[in-house]
């Protein structure tokens, strides 16, 4: 495992980047570019479990290791979900599992930086790249809107 790490401008207060980044049907716009479809089931409180799925009720399962709201969320990415079921842990997922997701947030003079720091695989590189960018525009574009 590697760390990734992403980072854009965006010309809006940081509480209405986090709102763009968690609401449901904003959500459900910019993770599309990894997969169309996609959604995240969850109450977003810190300890919480949260369901990254999409078409069948497939994906993964996480849970929310820190939350400073308009500020820093952090997944720690635990399992994947097969048609709406936590599936057994495999030699595929032990690769995986554990593995964090981080966003935060800062704003100075109205302008706010959404980073991201994510451990990931070599070989995901290429393709969680190329997403995040798109993702993250669309996110942009939206705030920015």
């Amino acid at each position: 495992m590697q760390k990734f790490n992403y980072k854009i401008e965006i010309n809006a207060s940081k509480q209405k980047v986090w709102a763009i980044l968690l609401e449901d049907k904003t959500y459900r716009e910019w993770v599309s570019v990894f997969c169309e479809g996609s959604y995240a089931v969850s109450d977003w409180n810190e300890g919480s479990k949260v369901l990254f799925l999409g078409t069948n009720e497939s994906g993964m399962f996480s849970v929310i290791q820190k939350k400073i709201p308009n500020e820093f969320i952090s997944f720690k990415h635990l399992g994947m979900m097969k048609e709406g079921k936590e599936q057994p842990m495999d030699e595929e997922t032990k690769h995986w599992s554990g593995a964090t997701e981080n966003y935060a947030l800062s704003e100075n003079n109205g302008m706010t930086t959404l980073s991201l720091e994510m451990d990931m695989s070599e070989n995901d590189l290429p393709f969680f790249a190329e997403a995040f960018e798109k993702g993250f525009a669309i996110i942009k574009k939206l705030a920015e809107n």
